[in-house]
């Protein structure tokens, strides 16, 4: 048995706990039912329970809800329209978003499935601030693969334009790639 404060008031009955707590104008609460003898305290039932609600509350506000933003390509997009696909690509994962890109293929562009790949990974390349949660994978007639923001804060600025050297390399390979088809 502990009293409002903490204190331990040692083992006593039931009716003289019950009856310590309604002269306090508490609760008498069972803290501990399967120890041996059962743990009790006094205390307000009706404040715990309003502050225990509100620290729930406030953790539920603190909790980040990620949602599943998709960046859609086709396999012949040009260097400007990447760029542009990109940058929302790499505005969803700075909200903290993952990130669904889709190639879509159609007729011919089937028989070609490693441009897809190709565009994939020079997408993945130039978002620095996402890690890949899914590789490249052809379903029907789509190629998805699905990004997912880093747990490390200190990369979140650091490619936020989604220009820099490396990119343009990226690009100059794609480039040759197709062209070598």
């Amino acid at each position: 048995m502990t009293g409002v404060n903490g204190e331990s008031l040692g083992i006593m009955a039931t009716r003289d706990a019950l009856r310590m707590a309604e002269d306090a104008h508490l609760d008498l609460v069972e803290i501990a039912p399967k120890a041996r003898p059962p743990v009790c305290r006094i205390m307000d039932f009706g404040k715990f329970r309003y502050e225990q609600q509100k620290r729930e509350k406030e953790a539920r506000k603190k909790q980040k809800i990620v949602t599943m933003k998709e960046v859609k390509l086709r396999p012949g997009i040009e260097d400007h329209d990447f760029d542009v696909k990109m940058k929302a690509a790499a505005k969803f994962i700075a909200e903290g978003n993952k990130v669904k890109a889709t190639i879509m293929f159609r007729g011919r562009e089937l028989s070609h499935p490693e441009l897809g790949s190709v565009l994939l990974d020079k997408l993945a390349a130039a978002l620095t601030t996402a890690s890949v949660e899914r590789p490249a994978k052809l379903e029907g007639k789509n190629m998805t693969m699905i990004l997912s923001p880093r747990r490390d804060k200190g990369a979140k600025d650091k490619n936020a334009s989604g220009g820099g050297e490396a990119v343009q390399r990226d690009r100059q390979r794609a480039v040759q790639a197709q062209q070598s088809v």
